[in-house]
């Protein structure tokens, strides 16, 4: 016989754990009701009219590789990458230079296509795929471009060096390049400007890589018998075959402050000599002091001085006005001078 005291199963009682069950599930759907409400409709609200989270772009600062102080993108760019606590010149994109030397309606010029892969190079990857990949990600065919224009209303031919293409390195394409500016500056009568940043020959080419040095001088020759000036400005790095070819060969050799010059590397020639070398060796201001550079020009300063340098090599100084002589007397005023009596 069922006990009156226990409450019905059928029933149910507030204190049975089916009723605590279906009482304690009605808020949780409540809950989640509520959650989807301000998720789906209350937060799209607020973000509209507030705006969302914004993406924040990356290097935004960059690091001074001499100092270590961080440097704000924007300043860095206004400072032509030069570091504004040291002063520390870092690599500049051949086309950032161009657009710093040259004045605004400046045309780069294009360039005649170089064999790919003429070797069929291949080690851990074909060279063909490195030269696809990197011509797509810096949009040039090569290391060098090439662009006329004048500077301070001065024309002017320049070509610079891009050291992100595998190094700046020179190959058939560079060398290519490299006789390109020098006939146009022929062409046009105009000075030719090489900023170089590159780390020598193009291994991946061999041979090919190579004939560009006789081929570089050969067009500098042009240049300089046409009674053009043919002038370098030595960026960091300037080493190995371009050192060894035409970079050498400027009727007037600047650099940069603290680039890198020089042929073979440090601790190769510290190898073969077996010395120590001194402190700042193959370093701007070394080359300075010891007569292979005519000038260190700082980034800043390049254009004007660029400007300078073409107005004294190509304008003529003015003639200095010859001064007045006093009239001489006629030669009967002396004599009746010397006859007067006195």
């Amino acid at each position: 016989m069922r006990n009156p005291r226990l409450p019905s199963a059928r029933m149910g009682a507030a204190g049975s754990p089916a009723s605590q069950a279906r009482g304690g599930a009605r808020p949780a759907l409540e809950g989640v009701k509520a959650m989807n409400w301000i998720s789906d409709w209350a937060l799209p609200k607020v973000k509209a009219l507030f705006g969302g989270p914004r993406e924040v772009p990356e290097n935004l600062w960059h690091k001074c590789p001499s100092c270590e102080q961080m440097i704000f993108h924007r300043d860095l760019e206004r400072n032509l990458h030069c570091c504004t606590h040291c002063g520390h010149h870092m690599r500049l994109s051949a086309q950032a230079r161009i657009k710093a030397t040259l004045d605004e309606g400046w045309s780069r010029i294009e360039l005649p296509r170089a064999p790919a892969d003429p070797l069929r190079f291949r080690d851990q990857r074909r060279y063909a795929e490195r030269l696809k990949d990197v011509q797509q990600k810096l949009a040039m065919d090569d290391a060098v471009v090439v662009a006329q224009g004048s500077i301070e209303g001065r024309k002017a031919v320049v070509a610079a060096f891009e050291f992100a293409f595998m190094g700046g390195s020179m190959g058939a394409g560079a060398g290519e390049g490299l006789v390109t500016a020098a006939k146009l500056a022929v062409l046009q009568d105009a000075p030719l400007i090489v900023f170089t940043a590159s780390g020598g020959a193009r291994m991946q080419e061999g041979t090919i890589s190579l004939m560009q040095m006789p081929r570089t001088v050969i067009a500098t020759r042009m240049v300089k018998e046409a009674g053009l000036p043919f002038i370098v400005v030595l960026c960091d790095p300037t080493t190995g075959g371009v050192t060894a070819s035409f970079a050498m060969l400027g009727d007037i050799q600047i650099a940069e402050p603290g680039a890198l010059i020089g042929f073979a590397g440090a601790r190769v020639i510290e190898q073969t000599v077996r010395e120590k070398l001194p402190e700042g060796f193959q370093r701007a201001e070394y080359l300075l002091a010891h007569g292979i550079l005519d000038m260190v020009v700082k980034r800043a300063d390049m254009r004007a001085t660029l400007s300078r340098v073409i107005s004294l090599l190509r304008e003529p100084l003015p003639l200095a006005a010859e001064p007045e002589l006093p009239a001489l007397p006629a030669p009967e005023e002396i004599v009746a001078e010397a006859t007067k009596p006195a």
